[in-house]
């Protein structure tokens, strides 16, 4: 089932998401419909907020981002109960968006490398190391369980030049490939 995509200033996107254990009421099917509302907006990653839960699951494929060849260094994930266990390496800057904002696009600033610890979909323990887009798609989901947005870490001058294009998403005065869910209407 396609889920509506949480907006631009829905309160969900700014709470940070709590951990689930694994008698999480219909979870799998949770996890399904994410992927299928992720491919569906052509989404990298999912984050649970983003479709009005604040827990701490998201969904990430960056297989379809790599070059012809290259599909096997990406990953295709789902990550539950997500937890940092460092950053590391030189940031670097890469322009991101975000199903939650659309048509908005920033260069931000993130680490290199990410060493994460979380539940796959059967619940048993992972930790993982990752690296260059992988990290900075992972950060960027990661972001979302802790209530934080791409838009807050852009330059000053523009958060001013998107002020006024955020204020038209919050009010739904924007559209979108797929459904989505505002705070005001």
């Amino acid at each position: 089932m396609l889920l509506p995509i949480y907006a631009y200033g829905q309160p969900v996107l700014k709470k940070v998401a709590e951990d689930i254990t694994p008698d999480y009421p219909g979870l799998q099917e949770l996890i399904e419909n994410m992927w299928k509302t992720m491919y569906n907006a052509e989404g990298v990653g999912l984050a649970a907020p983003q479709i009005g839960k604040s827990i701490r699951l998201f969904v990430v494929d960056t297989v379809q981002m790599m070059k012809e060849g290259k599909e096997d260094e990406g990953i295709k994930k789902v990550f539950i109960n997500a937890h940092k266990v460092e950053e590391a390496g030189e940031p670097w800057t890469y322009e991101e968006g975000c199903l939650s904002i659309p048509d908005i696009r920033g260069d931000v600033e993130r680490p290199a490398q990410l060493k994460l610890r979380y539940m796959d979909e059967n619940f048993e323990e992972q930790e993982i190391i990752l690296n260059g887009i992988n990290a900075r798609v992972v950060q960027h989901e990661y972001d979302h369980i802790d209530g934080i947005l791409f838009t807050e870490l852009l330059k000053p001058i523009k958060k001013r030049m998107i002020k006024r294009k955020l204020d038209s998403i919050k009010k739904g005065k924007i559209g979108a490939d797929y459904k989505m869910k505002f705070a005001v209407r």
